[in-house]
């Protein structure tokens, strides 16, 4: 049996209070907490497209640019994220390396592009695998709060090693574009309305 949509039963969402209240076609108030109700989050798309082209642009200098520079006994050298994973690699430390090889590159690649496949979806009505989007889309925003791996690594070893002349270690210009990458697709995950991928089909879940 095929169950009927809040839209179709013209109910609406508050996003601020997520108090279901009647729609009535027009933009309305939250009787609960006053704020602007609407049927689906305005120009969706459009933010969320520019969240994402934007975090997917600063992917590139936050994977070449050097994240770490460390100075031992006057003499500077600095690290990338890749080179970071291969000196793992190169020592045996394969587990370590394969956490920051998944939390630094992998998880926010497949953030951009997964959710650039959702917001495809969208746009050109696909209407197979919803419910699988719709789960990738709630891990996609699951992961999000744990994409400070590196800068969180980096900021310790800022903090613990500091000896003046004989070794400091400072951050990188890709420390602010990783930062960058993690903070806009977080809000193009924010941004982005999922009911917009039932409204393909509105009446096909059951």
């Amino acid at each position: 049996m095929k169950a009927l949509t809040g839209k179709e039963l013209g109910l609406a969402l508050c996003h601020a209070c997520h108090r279901v209240i009647p729609w009535e076609g027009k933009e309305t108030l939250c009787p609960r907490c006053g704020a602007k109700v609407h049927l689906r989050k305005p120009q969706s798309l459009s933010y969320t497209w520019a969240l994402v082209i934007t975090a997917f642009i600063f992917f590139f200098p936050a994977n070449i640019l050097p994240i770490m520079q460390v100075d031992y006994l006057g003499v500077k050298s600095s690290s990338t994220i890749l080179d970071g994973i291969l000196y793992f690699f190169a020592e045996g430390s394969y587990g370590l390396g394969l956490i920051i090889l998944t939390a630094s590159i992998l998880v926010p690649l497949f953030k951009i592009l997964g959710l650039v496949f959702i917001l495809l979806s969208v746009h050109f009505r696909w209407q197979k695998w919803l419910q699988y989007k719709t789960i990738m889309f709630r891990f996609i925003r699951f992961v999000g709060r744990w994409s400070m791996l590196d800068i969180f690594v980096v900021a310790l070893l800022m903090k613990n090693v500091n000896f003046g002349f004989l070794s400091t270690i400072e951050a990188g210009p890709a420390a602010g574009f990783f930062c960058a990458v993690v903070v806009f697709t977080m809000l193009a995950a924010i941004t982005l309305d999922t009911r917009l991928l039932w409204d393909v089909e509105p009446s096909t879940y059951v």
